[in-house]
């Protein structure tokens, strides 16, 4: 059974054509960073939820490519299914309802090799 999870406030990085050049941080690993969390967390969101999310996708550069609060509604998907890339189906894994994310995804997490053209180059 899915359960709605409304999750507003995400801001997601989406690292698609370029490494993550900072010291210590591996360029083929997902980062999840927690900008902002709920005081009480008392349910968290696990492989097969039904997740409500507002996102902005940048690149590296901070160049934005995407984002759902221009169009002023949320994006739905099931978290774990395979129905969106897997930076989201990991990064999104273990958040409580109103946390705010950063996600650096890195292309193999991402769009890989073939990008999204004309917007997103390839690897």
């Amino acid at each position: 059974m899915y359960r709605l999870k409304y999750l507003f406030l995400i801001y997601i990085i989406l690292l698609t054509t370029q490494h993550v050049t900072a010291e210590n941080k591996d360029p083929k690993r997902l980062q999840i960073g927690i900008k902002k969390r709920p005081k009480n967390c008392i349910d968290k969101s696990k492989k097969g939820d039904l997740l409500h999310v507002h996102y902005r996708g940048t690149f590296e550069n901070g160049t934005e490519f995407d984002t759902s609060h221009i169009r002023q509604i949320p994006f739905t998907f099931t978290v774990g299914s395979g129905q969106v890339i897997k930076g989201w189906d990991q990064g999104l894994i273990g958040m409580c309802t109103g946390e705010l994310r950063k996600l650096v995804i890195p292309p193999e997490l991402g769009y890989g090799d073939h990008g999204v053209p004309p917007t997103i180059a390839g690897d």
